[in-house]
């Protein structure tokens, strides 16, 4: 015999509210309620469960709410509707209670192919009153609830607590507006990335029915894991910094003239007062050209009064030659060496003769002025006389007002490591500074020396912007490949957050222009941080001189900040989200949360979340691996999910030693079957590799081969 819609929701019914709030409700659970396996709703169902989900009918269909808390109290009131105590001492009830936490609502939208669909709506329009009816979920409801949400296109995993409905997201919510996978090591933190990139290319391949999607995925891999974590999804570009040919692992490369100002000043420590001013200045001079090897006499004199004309402009607003003796002896010592830099040429015209000899009368009047001067003092109107006479004497070898204006010094134009110290040099000459930039030049001839950084950022003469912009972003089409895989496992810890930052700011900077060169439109791109906690780490703002990490963090911040606005998404993933960037973390909208233990980690994660939500994420210290909870924008409700399993040949290669199998000697695999584990090692071979013996050998046999 079938029941009736009243009596079948009657059969649903597990309680009464007792109490409301905006951010709880508590029920009074009834007598009659299963205590731990529910029968009624379709299929067997353990009630009650933390975190699971229950209904309560309202005006637009029901109110979903989520368990939060369970207990038992002792009622001094004894009696009960349905309850009878015949004894002649009425003795107090237990009374179960739960705390639901309120979520969103479920509105009743008709039958589809003969089967009831629900739609789920975050938020709250209006809350039940005291003595509403609680129910269970159906089935049907209960999957509603999980599955709701419009362009649910990639699967990445079931919910334990739904009735194992499909966890789906929308790549748009997910990767759009940023996405942090945090968890403690072990937790499947590697395998969810690894999943998410695999499953969301699985899916867009088959939404274009088998061919390769037009998607980039550009994975930072500090550890080495990813590198044949994609196999069989297309091509996969992978670059190391020793690359292996035969396995389709190519050359890192990452040119110096790749870098900026900011990210140069980093490496080299530059001080603010003097050699950061003269770093910049040898970067604009390096790559406008000025070392050409090609030699044109009046080209090259236009550019030295060019720099000139920046030099006595750089004086003059600090006020040098009128300040006091000192700085005014200094600028009288590098007039003299400029002057004697103006050097005559056959090549030159009439007028540019005229022009160079009326400088040097003009230079020879200011100086001879003040010859037996003490203190050398000189007047603003000499410094103003003198600028107008370079200025004019460069004008009359070709150059312009707006050609003084130099260059700026993050441009990437080429230019090699030898060029940049001779410009530094240079520079630091012209402007009287030498003594003091030799502790930057170590540091800048220590890089160009260091055979472990050369192989990465040395002058690589076939090296073009738009041919990496293609290698590592991907090509027209994304035809080469739609997941680059960078391998940072072997960087010198000197330069790996230089590198960091370089790749990820020249990807931004490269979606910054494909968006101005095409009338607004993006190209959607996912950059994929592991071990975020390295090099996104949260640093002091108000340090003079910011580190190598600082700058690498500011480069994500700037991504968080307004990566989405030109097609950028970040996704991070990290086992100490405490020592995340603030403003990077922020800046996530949406949020996988894997077992997480440590008490700070907790804390922060607790503070992402909305204070009605935070029961849920009680359930951290304890998930099991492969479960996580997704919240945040790419998923309508908070959810517990258990991931989809990756074969192993998919995981990333993050496993926990196998010290047993080591110890033992053997090892069974799913089958059962025994195999034998050996782990030969050679040191001497090792030895060779870290301390470069065949490299050094090669060197000496090329030196020896030239002498004979």
């Amino acid at each position: 015999m079938s029941l009736s819609p009243i009596a079948y929701t009657a059969s649903l019914r597990i309680g009464s509210i007792d109490f409301v709030s905006p951010e709880e409700i508590k029920v009074l659970l009834d007598i009659e309620a299963p205590d731990n396996l529910a029968l009624n709703t379709g299929t067997p169902r353990p009630f009650p469960r933390i975190n699971g989900y229950v209904l309560v009918p309202s005006d637009e269909g029901y109110l979903v709410a989520q368990v939060e808390w369970i207990t038992i109290e002792r009622s001094q009131y004894p009696k009960r509707k349905g309850m009878q105590d015949f004894g002649l001492v009425d003795l107090p009830y237990p009374l179960r209670k739960m705390s639901l936490n309120p979520l969103g609502g479920l509105s009743y939208e008709g039958l589809e192919e003969g089967k009831e669909r629900y739609t789920f709506r975050r938020g709250v329009e209006t809350y039940p009153t005291v003595g509403d009816p609680v129910l269970l979920p159906t089935q049907t409801q209960l999957r509603s609830i999980v599955e709701s949400g419009e362009n649910r296109r990639v699967k990445i995993g079931i919910s334990p607590l739904a009735a194992n409905a499909e966890v789906k997201i929308d790549p748009d919510r997910l990767f759009g507006r940023h996405l942090a996978v945090l968890g403690n090591t072990g937790s499947g933190k590697s395998c969810s990335v690894a999943g998410l990139i695999r499953w969301s290319m699985e899916a867009a391949r088959k939404g274009r029915g088998g061919a390769d999607p037009n998607a980039r995925f550009i994975v930072l891999d500090p550890n080495g894991e990813y590198a044949n974590a994609f196999d069989g999804v297309g091509k996969v570009r992978v670059f190391a910094v020793e690359p292996d040919h035969a396995n389709g692992i190519e050359q890192l490369q990452v040119p110096l003239w790749f870098w900026n100002s900011a990210e140069w000043s980093a490496f080299t420590q530059a001080s603010a007062k003097t050699q950061r001013p003269t770093l910049i200045q040898a970067l604009r001079t390096v790559r406008d050209g000025v070392e050409e090897t090609v030699a044109m006499p009046s080209r090259d004199l236009r550019r030295y009064l060019r720099t000139l004309v920046g030099a006595i402009q750089v004086d003059k607003n600090s006020g040098n030659p009128w300040k006091a003796p000192g700085p005014a002896k200094g600028f009288r010592d590098r007039l003299i060496k400029w002057n004697e830099g103006l050097l005559e040429h056959a090549s030159f015209n009439e007028a540019e003769n005229a022009a160079l000899e009326s400088l040097k009368q003009k230079i020879s009047q200011v100086l001879g002025a003040h010859q037996g001067d003490w203190p050398v003092v000189f007047t603003r109107q000499e410094i103003n006389d003198l600028l107008e006479a370079f200025s004019q004497t460069h004008a009359a070898f070709g150059g312009s007002d707006t050609d003084v204006l130099p260059i700026d010094a993050d441009v990437p134009r080429a230019f090699t490591g030898d060029q940049l110290l001779r410009s530094v040099e240079a520079n630091a000459e012209l402007l009287g500074v030498s003594e003091y930039v030799e502790t930057m030049l170590m540091r800048i001839r220590a890089i160009l020396s260091d055979n472990r950084m050369k192989t990465i950022t040395g002058d690589i003469s076939d090296v073009t912007l738009d041919g990496w912009l293609g290698n590592y972003i991907g090509d027209n089409q994304t035809s080469n490949g739609t997941v680059t895989v960078i391998d940072l496992s072997l960087v010198p810890a000197e330069v790996v957050h230089i590198i960091t930052a370089v790749i990820a700011r020249i990807t931004l900077e490269a979606l910054q222009r494909y968006r101005k060169l095409n009338h607004g439109k993006t190209l959607p791109t996912v950059l994929v941080m592991e071990e975020a906690h390295t090099f996104i780490k949260r640093y002091k703002d108000d340090a003079e001189n910011q580190n190598s990490a600082a700058i690498c963090c500011q480069v994500f911040e700037k991504i968080a900040r307004e990566g989405r606005k030109f097609g950028l998404g970040l996704l991070l993933s990290s086992q100490r989200p405490s020592e995340l960037s603030p403003t990077v973390l922020s800046q996530c909208n949406s949020y996988l949360l894997h077992r997480i233990s440590n008490d700070r980690d907790q804390e922060l994660v607790h503070k992402l979340v909305p204070d009605n939500l935070r029961g849920l994420l009680r359930d951290l210290p304890s998930l099991p691996s492969r479960h996580a909870i997704l919240l945040g924008w790419a998923s309508e409700l908070p959810v517990l999910v258990q991931m989809n399993a990756l074969p192993d040949n998919q995981q990333p290669k993050s496993n926990d030693p196998d010290f047993w199998a080591v110890w033992s000697g053997e090892q069974k695999d799913e089958t059962n079957s025994v195999t034998a584990v050996k782990r030969n090692i050679g040191w001497k071979v090792i030895a060779d590799d870290w301390q470069q013996i065949s490299e050094l050998k090669q060197t000496n046999t090329l030196a020896n081969n030239k002498e004979h």
